[in-house]
């Protein structure tokens, strides 16, 4: 009985979690500010005898119990074969007793308010005290595991636990946060003290000074994440055209990016209404953020892999706790719910509106239904729960392109598909590997498309990346020299000398190109992707290499599951794979195709990965160029969801495009059905009734006597840009910012000032 009480009287405790601007009886701020902490970190609102809530707490007990019986205190170690030493052994420490530490103070674990439990965790947190983290030691290893992964659970537990620790592990945890975390890891946004990096030292440092009753450490948590709020023109942090970087040259939307909004919506909470309140006017751009970047790289709960960086190669640990496949829904519902926590400091709209996004997801997500994910303690599932069960409708995914020009992502949505492509340029690394983490990510900003039909959704996430052919990546071109593990170098090192990465949009239609140099290869080639309503159209010229062996271009390259066999069909320049979609090639070529078995484990790609290994089935096309090509090509055009009859009458249909160029000066298409045409220009030079001075890219759309320009210079020389259509016009009805009309009568004259940032500029016509 008395541990039934004890765990009632636990319960109680993180249900009476203060509101806003509330304070204990006696005027001491600290004390409500600790309770609503863990209400935010561990779940208020929520009955734990009803499902999920109940099968997840007696799940957390059951850990707590095995981690209870494996403890092993030792002189480098806490738990046999976990060592102090780097990359994480003194995190792993922490993460365990946290979890021991939850199912002490949570209801329902089978071990609330265990004396003997309560008893491990202390002698745990003394040995790590003792041996290693403690203000005498010198940081040795990875930065990250001292700064970062190990204060959070260990502010975390003194948090839950503050009233069983007494004065002395209080004070000595305080103390281990002020040696590693130092009010100089703040004093400069630069380093490793930027974007999600610097939320999660805040976090730490803030939680800190409510726990050690220190308003000062509480003031510069608040006031070092100014920094992060404005937008960045270079380097780490969040751009005014939606794309998140971390690690200078990163596209990290997906993992990075979602730390920093759960940090940020934790901070937001647990100071409003207090002295410290977070005011800073630009923290609206973090709020805008979430539909702005985040919103379009979500995808029915997952988030595309293309910003997820290294963290493609976690799936499965072999120290995994709780055996949970990190994959693209994975990293997709932790952004999820890190807008859900973040709403609780938006304005009303703007609660209401992501709301509708959150549901969307959620009923969405048929791969691993979001209100049940294993990933998730009881605290998100019951946020969760709650928007699901709000007023407001569920809101559909934004239909059209968005470009991200400063991460070198462009995504497209249509009601049968949406599409996500990575490529790379001197800003943007080719790919990132560290920590023993994605060495073999070569080519994953050579060109990848992937695609997602309308029942697709677990197209990348069932162990595409153990099993996937590494060489043969979908939409890339590559030369199939072989190139070692961590090839280019460590944290987004290899990054390709070329400027000419970016496209256009008109908010239906895109025009993107890349200027592709291989890594470590003399490779280089010309590409763009023309995205239509339907239909991507792929265009490759300038192909080129002399390395000694073969070039290919990956049309496609689909997971077909453990044992799949859909049907492949082939006819005249086009071919179809059931459940998937076809492909065309307009102008010919030697398709080739192969469909084969491939075996593979997480540990092949992560040195902490699981060593189970999985058998998946793959059916690849592709375009052999040859062996050191010189100026090849290819077109071919994929439509994600088409029924067979559907690809082999578009093949059938000789009118729909027209590749009006295709070569080192320049790709363009028209598709007349559509009013389209599009350019994208590598140098200056004229192609149809378009002249340009200078490498730029182009939308011309048509509807009846008027028509729409859209141009961007990807190249961001910054040089204005001349731009002649030389068809009549009456008259300009509308001159976007940076556009400026030098004539408009027989042909159209515009000179465009860009800047930097590739952003797409426009001018609205009438037509003669």
């Amino acid at each position: 009985m008395g541990t039934t009480r004890r765990a009632l009287l636990l319960a109680a405790a993180l249900a009476a979690a203060p509101a806003p601007g509330a304070r204990a009886a006696d005027g001491d701020p600290y004390e409500p500010l600790r309770r609503r902490w863990l209400g935010i970190t561990l779940g208020t609102g929520y009955d734990p005898a009803a499902e999920p809530y109940a099968s997840r707490l007696a799940q957390l007990g059951r850990q707590a119990r095995e981690f209870q019986a494996t403890m092993a205190p030792g002189p480098v170690s806490l738990w046999p074969g976990h060592p102090f030493d780097p990359p994480s052994g003194i995190t792993f420490g922490y993460g365990r007793l946290w979890t021991m530490t939850q199912a002490y103070v949570q209801p329902g674990t089978g071990t609330t308010g265990d004396p003997g439990l309560l008893a491990d965790v202390l002698r745990g947190l003394d040995h790590l005290s003792a041996t290693v983290y403690h203000s005498a030691t010198t940081p040795y290893g990875n930065w990250w595991e001292w700064r970062i992964g190990s204060p959070r659970p260990l502010m975390d537990i003194t948090a839950a636990l503050y009233e069983r620790l007494g004065a002395d592990r209080i004070a000595a945890a305080c103390a281990a946060v002020d040696h590693f975390v130092p009010d100089t890891a703040l004093a400069d946004y630069s380093g490793t003290s930027t974007g999600a990096n610097r939320v999660d030292l805040c976090r730490s440092v803030a939680l800190r000074g409510v726990l050690g009753r220190d308003p000062g450490r509480i003031a510069l948590a608040r006031d070092a994440l100014s920094p992060v709020f404005p937008y960045v023109t270079e380097g780490d942090g969040l751009y005014a055209d939606g794309s998140f970087v971390q690690h200078t040259s990163v596209a990290y939307s997906g993992t990075y990016g979602q730390v920093l909004l759960d940090g940020l919506g934790r901070l937001f909470a647990l100071l409003a209404g207090t002295e410290w309140e977070v005011t800073d006017p630009a923290r609206q751009h973090v709020l805008d953020s979430v539909e702005h970047a985040y919103a379009p790289l979500l995808h029915d709960g997952l988030v595309m892999d293309c910003v997820n960086g290294r963290a493609i190669s976690r799936g499965l640990s072999r120290s995994d706790d709780q055996h949970v496949l990190r994959g693209d829904h994975y990293h997709g519902q932790a952004l999820i719910a890190a807008v859900a926590l973040l709403a609780d400091g938006a304005s009303e709209t703007e609660r209401a509106r992501w709301h509708g996004r959150v549901k969307g997801w959620i009923e969405r997500d048929t791969v691993v239904p979001v209100l049940t994910a294993p990933q998730f303690g009881v605290a998100d599932l019951a946020r969760l729960r709650a928007v699901a069960d709000a007023p407001g409708p569920a809101l559909p995914e934004p239909l059209g392109p968005r470009l991200f020009p400063a991460m070198d992502r462009a995504v497209h949505r249509t009601p049968r598909f949406t599409a996500a492509l990575a490529m790379a340029g001197d800003r943007i690394a080719h790919y990132e590997c560290g920590n023993g983490e994605n060495p073999r990510g070569w080519h994953t900003g050579s060109g990848m498309l992937s695609w997602w039909t309308r029942d697709g959704g677990d197209q990348y996430t069932d162990w595409y990346w153990p099993t996937v052919d590494w060489y043969r990546l979908p939409g890339t071109t590559v030369s199939t020299r072989h190139l070692a593990d961590r090839a280019g170098g460590e944290w987004g090192a290899p990054r390709p000398d070329v400027r000419w990465v970016g496209g256009t949009t008109d908010g239906r239609y895109a025009a993107v190109g890349q200027h592709l140099k291989g890594l470590g290869s003399t490779l280089e080639a010309r590409k763009s992707w023309f995205f239509l309503d339907d239909a991507v159209v792929c265009l490759g010229a300038g192909i080129s290499c002399a390395d000694g062996v073969p070039v290919e271009t990956v049309v496609d390259n689909r997971n077909l599951g453990e044992s799949g066999a859909p049907a492949f069909a082939r006819g005249a320049r086009w071919a179809h794979l059931e459940g998937h979609g076809g492909w065309l090639l307009p102008y010919g070529g030697a398709l080739r195709a192969l469909r084969e078995d491939r075996t593979g484990a997480w540990s092949d790609i992560n040195t902490t990965g699981s060593p189970e290994r999985r058998t998946r089935r793959w059916q690849t096309l592709w375009l052999d160029h040859g062996t050191d090509p010189v100026a090849a090509g290819y077109a071919y055009v994929l439509l994600p969801g088409a029924g067979r009859a559907e690809t082999a009458a578009r093949a059938a249909d000789r009118h729909w495009l027209t590749v009006l160029a295709n070569d080192t000066g320049a790709q363009a298409v028209a598709v007349p059905r559509l009013g389209l045409t599009a350019w994208n220009f590598w140098r200056a030079g004229t192609v149809g009734d378009v002249t340009v001075s200078g490498g730029a890219s182009v939308l011309v759309v048509r509807g009846g006597r008027t028509a729409t320009l859209r141009m961007s210079e990807p190249p961001r020389t910054g040089v204005p840009l001349d731009l002649v259509w030389d068809h009549p016009v009456r008259a300009v009805t509308r001159a976007g910012e940076g556009v400026e009309v030098l004539s408009a009568d027989r042909r159209l004259r515009l000179r465009v000032t860009p800047g930097m940032a590739c952003a797409t500029l426009e001018c609205e016509v009438a037509l003669r």
